[in-house]
Formats: structure tokens, C-alpha cells, sequence
């Protein structure tokens, strides 16, 4: 059986995209995508038969019942301490600075931004609502309502821009570009905090996960079985160092923490219309 399928090339994904592991009984018609984020919206509208999909899109596809399905496997992991930083020019350098200040975001529903605020919120006591978002791209789940202090950046603009021209204060980026210099961290010690919160939440910051159409998943739930096998035997046959890797986990038990705790934040800012149970993410 072929399937359409959308992955990203990670070390973790490479054997079995390049072909090099292989199933009897599936195939894979894999789309040519560099970057999996766009197509997420594809994905939700039913267009692929696998899919790599962040978990907040899930949550969200899950409330308003779009055709997919998720399937107890974590592809892509970001640790979100070190992504949220301000410009030195700003004068923040606490996470309570950040009130009332302009702060980038690629979209009000993006996975790590959904941790970043979920652990400011939490972890220091930020009260979102007097933060200025700014986004960039619309939602995935075009039924995502944004709040009224998220507002749409200007056509052709940047995030990295609009930080370089003092347009923004802050903003959810990668962990590369904060140089220390001209972006500074937020958060203190990330990666301490980082190893502080895992140990007190016992989650891990999973962003991408898979999904399967809720017709496979209903009808051949093999396919989803055989997916869940192929991807764990890719990340056994990894050839070079990933960070993260051991976020990468796999089966409902070791997806609980991180799942309760990304839905929890989802709930909190106002991403699904309720808290959802973790075995109920997975109910046909």
C-alpha cells in the first residue's frame, strides 16, 4: 500500500526517508517540503494520507474535529527556554520586563511559542495578556481566534528585521541566533531552567508529532502501527549526534507529562475550548 506522506529530513527521519528502511506491506509517496510547517494547513484539510504535525495544530485540528488522527510518536523537539529574547537596547532582562512590551511571534499558535508563554505564564508569573504580540502568519486552524493583543505585523516585514530596527522589543526565535550581543535571553541560565522545569513537570518540550487520516486510522489502523515502527527504527539508525534526541520518545505512557502539560498551556491561552485527557487525543 502507498501512502502520501509529509516528514521533515531530520537525523532521526533519514533512514527512512532516503529509502534505505523499508516496509512490505507500506511505501511511501513522500512530497517534496524543506519546510513541514507549510503544509500543515494541507495536513488539516485531510490531504495527506501521514503527516508530520506540530502538537498545538493537533490540539486545535482535535477540537475542531478535522480529519487526522495522532499517532504516540514525537519527530521534532525544540527547547523552548532559550528561543524567547529581547534586543539589548531593550532594557529587558527578566521575563516580568516583557509587560508591555512589542514581542515577535511566527504565529499566535506555533508549538514553541505555545511552551514559551505556557512557562512565562507559569514558571514567572507574566501575565500574558499585557504582552503585545506580534505575528507574522496566520493560524494553521483557520477556526484559531486570536486575542485582541495580538496584532498582525506589517507586509513584508520581518521578524528578524523588525528586531534589528527596534521595532520590536522581544520576540520567540531560535536558539542560534541569540548571540548575546545584540539578543540577549530572557531567561536566565536557560538551559539550568530548562533542566529545572523537566524535572519538576516531568515533560519534554515535544513540537512535532505524527498523524495519520482518520479514515486509515479507522479502517487500516496498521498503517499507523507499521508508521509508529518505521520511525523508531530511523531514530535506532541515526548516524550523527541530534540534541533533543531523548525528547524523541515514543507511546502514549511517555508522551503523558509533555501532552497534559502542552494542553494545559493550549487551554490557558484560550488555543482549545477545553483541557483535554491525553487517552481522549488518541480516541478514534
Amino acid at each position: 500500500m502507498q501512502v502520501r506522506a509529509l516528514l521533515g529530513d531530520y537525523p532521526n527521519t533519514a533512514a527512512l526517508k532516503s529509502g534505505a528502511l523499508r516496509s512490505e506491506r507500506l511505501s511511501f509517496d513522500f512530497v517534496d517540503q524543506p519546510l513541514p510547517q507549510n503544509s500543515f494547513k494541507s495536513v488539516i484539510r485531510g490531504e495527506f494520507d501521514v503527516a508530520e504535525l506540530a502538537i498545538v495544530t493537533y490540539l486545535q485540528a482535535f477540537a475542531h474535529r478535522k480529519p487526522v488522527r495522532l499517532l504516540p510518536t514525537v519527530v521534532m523537539t525544540i527547547d523552548p527556554h532559550p528561543c524567547i529574547a529581547a534586543t539589548a537596547a531593550s532594557g529587558i532582562r527578566k521575563p516580568a520586563d516583557l509587560a508591555g512590551c512589542r514581542v515577535g511571534i511566527r504565529a499566535h499558535s506555533v508549538t514553541t511559542v505555545t511552551w514559551v508563554r505556557g512557562i512565562l505564564a507559569n514558571d514567572f508569573g507574566l501575565d500574558l495578556d499585557r504582552v503585545h504580540w506580534v505575528a507574522f502568519e496566520d493560524p494553521h486552524v483557520p477556526e484559531c481566534v486570536e486575542p485582541p493583543n495580538v496584532s498582525r505585523a506589517p507586509a513584508g516585514k520581518t521578524l528578524a528585521g523588525m528586531l534589528a530596527a527596534g521595532e520590536l522589543d522581544a520576540g520567540v526565535v531560535m536558539k542560534k541566533e541569540v548571540d548575546g550581543v545584540r539578543l540577549r535571553h530572557v531567561i536566565d541560565d536557560p538551559e539550568a531552567a530548562a533542566q529545572d522545569w523537566r524535572a519538576r513537570t516531568g515533560a519534554r518540550p515535544m513540537n512535532h508529532v505524527m498523524v495519520v487520516h482518520e479514515r486509515l486510522a479507522r479502517e487500516q489502523p496498521w498503517v499507523g502501527e507499521v508508521v509508529q515502527g518505521l520511525l523508531a527504527q530511523s531514530k535506532a539508525a541515526m548516524t550523527m549526534p541530534l540534541a533533543g534526541a531523548d525528547n524523541l520518545v515514543s507511546g502514549i505512557d511517555a508522551m503523558r507529562p509533555s501532552l497534559e502539560l502542552i494542553t494545559r498551556y493550549a487551554w490557558q491561552q484560550g488555543l482549545i475550548p477545553r483541557c483535554f485527557a491525553v487517552d481522549e487525543l488518541f480516541s478514534m
